[in-house]
């Protein structure tokens, strides 16, 4: 699904964003995800950047697990980059514009989390990515998996699509990196997901997701480590909320 007419992510929602990443099930989750994909399915890595670092709460988990590598973020927006220099104040952060990234063969790892649905330009900037990687790096992606899940929720979030895989797996070989590792997750919850979104009308309040009972929020959070357990067990979901890809440049 895609949507011509998207505005950029509203600078104004990072305040909202700050408070709520730490306690919510689904940022706390893909934290868990991305640094168990970084761990086991990338070479060891003495830099990395990650790309639309938002407020640095992937990042801060990131430096807590990996104290010594040199850490880089970039954001679109300068709101998102105040608060993460206080989550991270030893990164190396700065505001950039994706689509007009020219660095090259510079970091092991170029991370981006939940970023590129946003960009209409993405074939741009995951050009921008694969030469910011130095050769034997890895490119580590999340997106939002499934045109069919496309509801209220990513017109608020402003994304221009919801990708499925063959079309990021495409999208990332053309690149110029070879695909190394990709699965789906946020999977033993899609027909939650799907019921909740179908239910959705333009008068939905987005901001639901993020203001849910303590009670679901933690049985949630439960329900996903055990999906975790599997990913780790060497299971691939083909279904799922979102798409995790791990990439290698040649």
């Amino acid at each position: 699904m895609t949507s011509p007419n998207r505005s950029p992510f509203p600078s104004s929602s990072y305040g909202q964003l700050a408070q709520a990443e730490s306690g919510h099930w689904w940022f706390r989750v893909r934290n868990m995800v991305v640094l168990w994909a970084l761990a086991k399915k990338v070479k060891p890595f003495n830099n990395l950047l990650e790309v639309g670092c938002g407020t640095g709460y992937v990042l801060e988990g990131i430096r807590r697990t990996w104290p010594q590598i040199e850490l880089h973020g970039s954001e679109y927006f300068e709101e998102g980059l105040e608060y993460a220099r206080k989550r991270v104040p030893t990164a190396q952060l700065r505001q950039l514009d994706a689509t007009t990234m020219d660095e090259i063969d510079r970091y092991d790892v170029v991370a981006a989390f939940d970023v590129i649905e946003h960009i209409e330009q993405d074939e741009t900037v995951l050009r921008n990515l694969a030469r910011a990687i130095r050769p034997g790096g890895s490119l580590v992606l999340t997106v939002p998996q499934h045109r069919w899940l496309w509801s209220q929720v990513d017109e608020y979030a402003c994304h221009v699509r919801r990708y499925s895989r063959e079309e990021l797996v495409n999208k990332v070989q053309q690149s110029g990196l070879q695909v190394s590792y990709v699965s789906s997750f946020v999977s033993l919850l899609v027909p939650l997901m799907w019921l909740s979104r179908k239910r959705a009308s333009s008068q939905h309040d987005p901001m639901s997701e993020f203001n849910i009972p303590r009670w679901l929020n933690k049985s949630l959070e439960i329900f996903m480590k055990t999906e975790l357990l599997l990913l780790k067990a060497g299971v691939r979901f083909p279904v799922g909320g979102s798409l995790l890809l791990i990439a290698t440049k040649p």
